[in-house]
């Protein structure tokens, strides 16, 4: 069969492609930005990339018209842009319209549980796209999935860093809402096994976990499954926005995924039609295996996708492609050149900066940084790298996005998503046996230009010391 993939770049979306090829399909992969994308599979002969843009009609004329099914994972979850809704709507109206010209048999759709009737404004918008989706000449499958548990999912990542760094937690009463998570292995089951199959066409079906529970009981269960011991104290004074402040300030998530995420956290939700494990075939597994499960993924160093290499996660927001070509006009520069004994050994390095390993000199400016970045509204460091020897071209790397990584031509290119006067961009190149290390500024107005010589003189420091341990025998 030919499916078409959407979201193919995001959490879901890039563990569902190796399982549709698994399955024998020929998976169309539709992106905005094809540098974004990184096939990390063994054959990729029955994959095909198109780049399309769902707000611009004109761009999906490059979808091709001979798929059987297709999965529709696009969500605007933490856009900045204040009318995500209207995004929303229009994105799913292109779609649909293109379909239609299409063979398509059956559209598989990813929501959220809408059984509550107070709903928060993006759940609300998941139903609003389903009812558009529904109109077109093809059959119509809606999973709506709660709490997702996966190793590097955003809900995942929140409860873990809310546990691991807080012994004691003064928590929003939010805590006490309901909601029913679901493993990302059983989300990725359901997804394969509704396409195409006919007993779920024009149907919504609620997926979830085998437990209801609070998230306070999701805090303490993934507690006790890590041997810590915790206590958590709900108030009823900290409002919603002083509760997306606590999660921005105590977790890695963005503020904006902080707001959406409070807003959704009001609301129970519950499967009330779960009747789709049955007909498939599939048994859940429990919260407590979930997470379990998803240990096992970050201690092998074996995550696929992590929510903080979405673009949502910092200041790049429509491509890669914009700043990949670094520029050269009204930039500040600092270039450092150090020739090189052992190609191998400095690329290993290189690929090895950031997370925990750090930046190899000077690691406690670099955390002041990242906490003054925090505090101005940025990403800060704790976004971390999704994997502790590998970058791929879209990864984060604490407050940097990675523009482009080619180990064989010895070349990372990292662009600042920090809040900053202006954009700067971190290249390491190998050229012959050189180490070239430039950082490149351009500032934006006249503060622009004054915060470049305040820190100059950091820059001194830290840029040699990290070049000096990168060549370092």
């Amino acid at each position: 069969m030919n499916i078409l993939l959407t979201g193919v770049t995001g959490y879901i979306g890039k563990r569902l492609l190796p399982v549709l090829l698994e399955n024998g399909h020929n998976v169309v992969c539709c992106v905005r930005d094809r540098n974004r994308l990184n096939l990390n599979i063994k054959d990729t002969s029955r994959v095909c990339v198109v780049e399309a843009d769902f707000l611009d009609p004109e761009s999906m004329a490059s979808i091709p018209k001979d798929i059987d099914g297709a999965f529709y994972l696009v969500h605007s979850m933490s856009s900045r842009a204040g009318d995500f809704e209207d995004l929303e709507k229009t994105s799913a109206r292109n779609f649909r319209d293109y379909m239609d010209t299409t063979q398509v048999r059956h559209v598989v759709y990813l929501s959220g549980i809408i059984n509550d009737e107070n709903l928060s404004k993006h759940l609300s918008s998941r139903k609003q796209v389903e009812d558009i989706l529904s109109q077109g000449n093809y059959a119509l499958t809606t999973l709506r999935a709660g709490i997702i548990i996966g190793s590097g999912s955003a809900s995942f990542e929140i409860i873990r860093d809310l546990v691991e760094k807080l012994p004691v937690m003064i928590a929003p009463r939010w805590l006490k809402t309901k909601s029913q998570p679901i493993a990302i292995r059983d989300v990725i089951a359901f997804l394969v096994k509704t396409l195409l199959n006919e007993e779920t066409y024009d149907q919504s079906f609620d997926i979830g976990g085998p437990e209801v529970l609070t998230y306070r009981g999701m805090l303490m269960q993934y507690a006790e499954a890590r041997g810590l011991k915790r206590f958590i104290l709900t108030v009823p004074v900290l409002t919603p926005k002083l509760s997306s402040y606590w999660l921005y300030f105590v977790t890695s998530t963005s503020y904006p995924l902080a707001v959406s995420l409070v807003d959704s956290m009001k609301v129970d939700v519950t499967c009330r039609d779960n009747r789709l494990a049955g007909m498939l075939g599939i048994s859940p597994i429990s919260y407590p295996e979930a997470v379990s499960r998803a240990f096992e993924r970050i201690e092998q160093n074996a995550i696929i996708s992590s929510w903080k290499d979405s673009l949502i996660s910092g200041r790049v927001r429509t491509g890669l492609s914009q700043f990949i070509q670094v520029p050269v006009n009204g930039c500040f520069k600092d270039r450092k050149e150090r020739t090189i004994r052992n190609r191998e050994q400095v690329l290993t390095r290189i690929w090895s900066i950031g997370g925990d390993i750090g930046w190899y000199y000077g690691n406690w400016l670099w955390k002041i940084r990242g906490f003054l970045d925090k505090l101005f509204g940025g990403v800060g460091l704790r976004r971390g790298r999704t994997s502790v020897d590998d970058i791929n071209t879209g990864d984060t790397l604490d407050f940097w996005r990675v523009l482009l990584a080619d180990r064989e031509q010895g070349r990372l290119l990292l662009f600042a998503e920090m809040r900053l006067p202006g954009e700067a961009w971190l290249e390491f190149r190998i050229e012959g046996d050189k180490l070239i290390q430039e950082a490149t500024y351009r500032p934006r107005g006249v503060w622009g230009r004054l915060y470049w010589y305040m820190v100059l003189p950091f820059h001194f420091f830290i840029f040699n010391g990290m070049i000096n341990k990168l060549i370092r025998d």
